[in-house]
């Protein structure tokens, strides 16, 4: 299989795991009554601090620019995570949907996750229970449908 194709394939699989993610998260919102959250714009801002430059606008249209790139760095987190399970297929690694999923959920964390403890927005050492679950069982979700479009598209 191509360097293309491979990577096309897995950023099918992982905009479909990246679907899958945001409608578990905004399923546990619904449920719980819980807010959405800030890190994705606060590392944005945190990363634009750190190269020097700053997401123009002021009050709402700010807000609304912060807003909408922190959703675009989860979708790439995603997309990226898919292509990343891809080419590990590629090169011969071999593996039951289970621990394909487990692979791309941890892909998918530390892509997400990686770049907010490493600006300082967040530090999961300190996460409660809670606050794991609500970051993980979305990404397990992630994994799982990751994987299992990847071997779809594999046939």
């Amino acid at each position: 299989m191509g360097l293309l194709t491979t990577a096309l394939r897995g950023a099918a699989a992982g905009a479909a795991g990246t679907t899958a993610l945001n409608a578990i998260t905004y399923l546990d919102m619904a449920v719980r009554g819980r807010p959405s959250s800030s890190t994705p714009e606060q590392t944005v801002e945190a990363g634009a601090r750190l190269v020097g430059a700053r997401v123009p606008g002021e009050g709402d249209a700010r807000q609304a620019r912060l807003t909408g790139l922190g959703a675009l760095t989860g979708l790439a987190a995603g997309v990226g995570a898919g292509v990343g399970l891809a080419a590990l297929r590629s090169a011969g690694w071999r593996h039951s949907a289970v621990t394909g999923g487990l692979v791309a959920s941890v892909l998918a964390m530390l892509a997400a996750n990686g770049p907010m403890a490493a600006l300082g927005v967040t530090d999961p050492r300190t996460w409660g229970a809670e606050a794991w679950a609500a970051d993980v069982v979305p990404h397990v979700g992630y994994g799982l449908v990751t994987a299992a479009v990847l071997d779809a598209l594999e046939g």
